[in-house]
């Protein structure tokens, strides 16, 4: 057997400075290679004749060399060389930039086979930088071509000829991942031979049984990974709550009524905390639908039944606002709330830590903060971890290892669909707050083109006049920040030009500051701090106030570029403003020129408000692997996956694993000892959820 682990460097062709490139990619070892599936096929192996071609489309001609191939240097810098080729249906200019190489190559009188983007108009067909072959080669024609995800200075060549090499390397070395009762059953290919012709199929037939075998495997050992995490914490002895600790003493108290949406989630959180098995539950409520307050009952019956709470937010600024809102409605009732910061000075961090180890402290409010070693509960019995996907598994883990099986409350504003959410989550009950509270006023939307940004500032101008304040969010930090080519043609505009541009030349009467990514957490806190006090009108910022503070006083919500955001985000962004009293509006800036998904995308968001309907949308658009982004950590990573497309074999993987999971529990017998490694390895790696 092979060594997966060892590293890309080493593969023939790849070297330490193009495995540098590749590590930008995530690619690390021979591995993570032979697994980094192409993301589309170009289909080079159909000849077209020149007649045939249309303006725009990307085909192959077989065609003969009339002419010389001409070199000319139009400036400094450029070259443009051109020769005549012809076919029994028409001629074809083919015009190279800069590849004077080509002179060589290309003779007159011989026949090649050309691929590139076709350029036609009445008078004559062009074919721009096409790659070519001698008839009869098939290095960069007459085949399909696998299409990577690619980073800049990484051409797909480079990547292609790397993928080659190492599946060489890997040939009849590769051991089986699935077991032969499976493979047999279910008419799926053998691992070596899926992974040959994921990437370099001979035809549309071949790449879909490939796919088929390895999406198969990525989803079982995702699901059976699940049930075995949802197994051991059904097995584990939880914390049985007092029944005689009534959720609704908290209730009566509130300054407003609960949806009936939260009372509902409520009932099923105190069903969980009187039994003896441990809490695992997810709770997914849409912006502004009041999460926040289910937890504080919840941990009011935690403290009650004589335990601690611990209530984990991803930055200080949410924090902060979670300890007034907890404060404002448990401390009155005899609950002593506190909070711990990375930025918490040293004597005030000690006495907190005293207090939280001797009890007096009953819910620690805090950021990753707490989950380091010096943070010793006195007994914790309850975690609640807010906007989940902005942690992975092993944070989870770490914070609730510092209690004897404690209840677990994940929380997240981040819609996703119920079917796969059931799926995703499939190691957490889940609960769905799909309501509003019937005070907040619907966010109007409105998409608008450049044309009416007159308009627009005129409107900011009468919002501030009256006393409101503004977010600005834009995509990208820097100038030099770069782009896919296609993206370029958006008019982006960094957030440092925007905020100068706002202070100086479009608001100078009014107060413009900005937030960003890139900044010190100290610093974007003391910014926030300054807008939610209202010294600030407008703050022009990144989505880095997706998730944020909450300023009843910002009405209205401006995103440049708006185009460049997925659905989602969008949502998110639009949940900033609408939390006070004001009529409130979220007014997305796009290109004119977008793309017909960039179209749809402000479609959807001036048609509805509500981020379920919008996540079905989003995913529908994106797929899985856009829709929640490499980061978001709270979801599994797919590398060949798409749940929306996948849908219907991942319901029917579901069942799969169900059965399995019953006649062989804990994957003991020899028979599934392959799916023992797998699962073991999707453990490993964290199934960020």
């Amino acid at each position: 057997m092979i060594d997966l682990k060892q590293s890309v460097q080493y593969i023939k062709g790849v070297g330490p400075n193009r495995a540098a490139l590749l590590n930008n990619l995530g690619i690390y070892t021979l591995g993570d290679l032979i697994t980094y599936f192409p993301r589309e096929y170009e289909d080079r192996s159909k000849i077209r004749k020149i007649e045939e071609l249309t303006d725009g489309e990307e085909a192959t001609i077989e065609a003969k060399v009339v002419s010389e191939v001409t070199a000319n240097r139009i400036r400094k810098n450029m070259t443009v060389l051109k020769t005549m080729v012809e076919d029994e249906t028409g001629k074809c200019m083919i015009t190279w930039f800069n590849q004077t190489y080509v002179k060589q190559q290309i003779k007159r009188g011989e026949t090649y086979r050309f691929f590139g983007k076709v350029e036609k108009n009445f008078t004559k067909t062009e074919m721009r930088s096409p790659v070519y072959d001698e008839v009869g080669k098939n290095k960069n024609t007459g085949k399909i071509m696998p299409i990577y995800p690619s980073t800049y200075k990484l051409s797909q060549t480079a990547i292609r000829q790397a993928v080659e090499n190492s599946l060489k390397m890997v040939a009849n070395k590769l051991e089986e991942t699935l077991p032969e009762y499976l493979l047999s059953e279910y008419n799926l290919q053998g691992l070596e031979e899926s992974l040959q012709k994921i990437h370099f199929p001979a035809s549309k037939a071949e790449r879909l049984q490939a796919r088929k075998r390895l999406v198969f495997e990525e989803l079982l050992s995702l699901q059976l990974a699940l049930l075995e995490l949802k197994g051991q914490a059904e097995i584990q002895e939880g914390i049985c709550y007092s029944k005689d600790v009534k959720m609704s003493d908290v209730i009566n108290n509130l300054p407003f009524k609960l949806t009936k949406a939260q009372l509902r989630v409520l009932e099923e959180i105190d069903k969980d905390m009187e039994s003896p098995k441990v809490m695992n539950r997810l709770l997914q409520g849409d912006v502004g639908s009041g999460k926040t307050v289910v937890a504080m009952i919840a941990a009011y019956k935690a403290v009650k039944s004589g335990y601690q709470v611990a209530v984990m937010a991803p930055t200080a600024i949410l924090a902060t606002q979670h300890l007034e809102e907890f404060q404002k409605i448990l401390e009155p009732m005899g609950i002593r709330c506190s909070l711990l910061l990375g930025a918490t000075k040293k004597k005030e961090r000690e006495e907190i830590l005293e207090q939280l180890s001797d009890g007096t402290i009953q819910i620690l409010i805090g950021t990753h903060a707490l989950i380091t070693d010096k943070v010793i509960f006195h007994k914790l019995g309850l975690v609640v971890t807010d906007e989940q996907h902005r942690f992975g598994v092993r944070q989870r883990a770490a914070i609730s290892n510092k209690g004897a099986n404690p209840d677990v409350l994940v929380m997240t504003a981040t819609p996703i669909p119920r079917t796969l959410a059931l799926i995703l989550y499939g190691d957490l009950d889940i609960s769905i707050i799909d309501e509003l509270p019937p005070n907040r006023k619907k966010i109007e939307t409105f998409a608008v083109t450049k044309r009416m940004e007159e308009r627009v500032n005129n409107f900011i101008c009468k919002n501030i006049d009256e006393g409101r304040q503004i977010y600005v969010v834009c995509p990208l930090v820097e100038e030099k920040e770069e782009v896919d080519i296609d993206e370029q043609k958006a008019d982006l505009k960094a957030v440092k030009e925007w905020t100068q541009k706002y202070q100086e030349e479009i608001f100078p009467k009014y107060r413009v500051d900005c937030v960003y990514g890139k900044m010190k957490p100290k610093e974007k806190d003391e910014v926030m701090e300054k807008f939610k006090n209202g010294e600030i009108d407008i703050l022009v910022s990144t989505t880095v106030i997706e998730v944020g503070v909450n300023v009843p006083n910002a009405s209205v919500m401006v995103v440049e570029n708006s185009e460049r955001f997925g659905l989602a985000q969008l949502h998110q962004l639009r949940g900033r403003v609408g939390r006070g009293e004001y009529q409130s509006y979220c007014i997305l800036k796009y290109d004119s020129h977008c793309s017909q998904v960039g179209r749809e995308r402000m479609k959807t968001m001036q048609e509805t408000n509500d981020g379920f309907v919008i996540a079905e949308k989003d995913l529908e658009l994106r797929g899985t692997g856009e829709f929640f982004g490499t980061k978001q950590h709270g979801i599994p990573e797919f590398k060949i996956a798409n749940l929306f497309v996948d849908m219907p074999m991942l319901k029917s993987v579901q069942s799969v694993a169900l059965k399995i999971e019953a006649e062989d529990k804990g994957l003991r017998e020899e028979k599934n000892m392959r799916l023992r490694k797998l699962v073991d390895n999707r453990l490993n790696q964290s199934i960020a959820l």
